[in-house]
């Protein structure tokens, strides 16, 4: 074959590869003279906003807590089961008492229901932080690169789900033996246990939290919380008995589940802000 020919085949061969290289690095070819260049369209997305990103960063901590407490919890049932064979105790020891002749005594059912909850729940509290303790994830859990406010609500819903599954128990159980109505008014009742049992655990948490390296933690902790928590204690009491009577009182039942709207919303709001100083110290 000629020398030219060759020199031609090996030089088109090389400004082959050459765009071939150009395009596989991204770099478009050279456009051809008196062409147009074809226009270029680049995909667009909206980026979220910073606060979209920390509101979900907040909450995938949240649940993240949560799903650890759940787990463990399942795995043993070793809280579930004590605060569950705690609560249906109290219940019974109060029906031996205050029942006379297969009749409870008057407006008994709501104060019993209310006491076995508020005594259940600080069982409850102390065996999950003790847990935390003994462990000492706690520590690390603080020393994770995550909003502690976010940490407070993960344990909070932890204990507020462990709680709602011991009610699920305990109020057919004082319908049962205490001849409650726990089924006419289904959805006040619901309400009052919610906001009761919500404002009960907030500031339970808390307190639970801040007692965890204490030597005297469970006799701090009632001593705490209790006085704390009368006003919830007193609204749920007050609006669980005027369900209970013979007449409901439903007027006297919203105006007692606003109220204890109200404490959720104050309790809720003062923990969020005092957790990360109180934790800190």
């Amino acid at each position: 074959m000629p020398a030219g020919r060759l020199h031609r085949r090996a030089g088109h061969s090389r400004s082959g590869y050459c765009r071939r290289r150009v395009v596989a690095r991204g770099v478009p070819p050279e456009r051809p003279a008196g062409g147009r260049a074809r226009p270029r369209h680049r995909a667009t997305r909206t980026l979220p906003s910073g606060d979209d990103d920390m509101m979900r960063a907040f909450f995938r901590v949240a649940w993240i807590v949560v799903k650890k407490d759940l787990t463990i919890e399942v795995r043993s049932l070793e809280i579930l089961s004590t605060t569950i064979f705690f609560a249906v105790t109290v219940v019974l020891m109060f029906s031996f008492g205050l029942v006379v002749d297969g009749r409870p005594l008057n407006d008994v059912a709501a104060a019993i229901l209310w006491v076995a909850i508020a005594f259940s729940g600080t069982l409850a509290l102390g065996r999950t932080f003790e847990r935390e303790r003994h462990n000492d994830t706690l520590r690390a859990l603080l020393l994770a690169p995550a909003d502690r406010p976010a940490l407070y609500v993960g344990k909070l819903a932890g204990i507020l789900l462990l709680l709602a599954l011991v009610e699920l128990v305990l109020v057919p159980l004082v319908g049962l033996l205490f001849a409650a109505p726990i089924f006419v008014h289904g959805f006040h009742l619901v309400a009052l246990l919610a906001g009761g049992t919500i404002g009960f655990t907030a500031v339970g948490t808390l307190f639970a939290a801040m007692l965890v390296r204490a030597r005297s933690r469970d006799v701090l902790l009632p001593i705490m919380l209790y006085p704390m928590t009368v006003p919830v204690m007193i609204a749920g009491v007050r609006g669980t008995a005027a369900l209970f009577q013979p007449t409901p009182d439903l007027a006297v039942a919203q105006f007692w589940i606003g109220l204890l709207g109200f404490f959720d919303v104050v309790f809720v709001t003062l923990a969020l802000w005092t957790f990360d100083p109180v934790m800190t110290d």
